[in-house]
């Protein structure tokens, strides 16, 4: 039997994500979930917690709640929960769609934003990309990300862990006439891609489903 690690930048287990895998993966995949902060108690979370840093990061906990994090504090808790899982999987996939360089696993270790931007890549030269992403203080990181896929990118935002607008971000998207939507986190799911691409009429890619269906692929 395989086994596959869910490696979140917050809490597992992830139960607003890991169904999505276990209905798309083959039954005799066995998933192993492991988070960064699974180790920190109440008061050790307002330690990772982003005050005023630039580089952020927006998890879940295992509670629902959403926090958001200094990205140079969380980085040495998720490797060493990375080097934890990789003792127990065949390999691994990391629940978040920023880019993460500075991991190392001596197993597989699937990102979701390369899969993601080489796919869109692959899909057209230059195509109009709307992106909707949590929160506003991360558009300079994702920008930077996306620049070599295309130079015509506009952005929403629209947290999947709260009450956002959809609706309007979805609008202002289509105002905007772009190719294709991305939901750039892993934390959106299946009824925000439909209600985007219904509000929007525009392509809409939802990472998490992308990125299970590739390794099932690898697999």
């Amino acid at each position: 039997m395989n086994k596959v690690g869910l490696l979140t930048i917050g809490q597992s287990p992830r139960s607003d994500i890991t169904p999505t895998f276990e209905e798309i993966f083959d039954k005799d995949i066995e998933i192993v979930e492991r988070g960064a902060l699974d180790s920190l108690n109440e008061a050790q979370l307002l330690t990772v917690i982003a005050r005023k840093e630039k580089n952020i990061c927006v998890s879940r906990l295992r509670d629902g709640r959403s926090i958001i994090m200094c990205r140079r504090k969380l980085l040495p808790l998720l490797q060493n929960e990375l080097s934890k899982m990789q003792e127990e999987v065949d390999m691994v996939i990391v629940l978040c769609t920023e880019d993460l360089p500075t991991l190392t696993c001596e197993k597989p270790i699937f990102y979701p934003n390369r899969i993601v931007t080489q796919a869109i890549s692959a899909m057209s030269d230059q195509p109009k990309i709307g992106l909707i992403i949590p929160l506003e203080e991360q558009k300079r990181s994702v920008l930077e990300k996306w620049e070599g896929v295309s130079e015509d990118i506009t952005v929403a935002v629209a947290s999947p862990y709260d009450y956002s607008n959809f609706e309007e971000a979805a609008r202002y998207l289509k105002d905007y006439r772009v190719d294709i939507i991305i939901l750039d986190c892993m934390g959106y799911n299946e009824e925000h891609r439909q209600f985007v691409r219904k509000e929007s009429g525009i392509l809409t890619i939802l990472p998490r489903t992308l990125v299970a269906r590739i390794v099932l692929e690898y697999l």
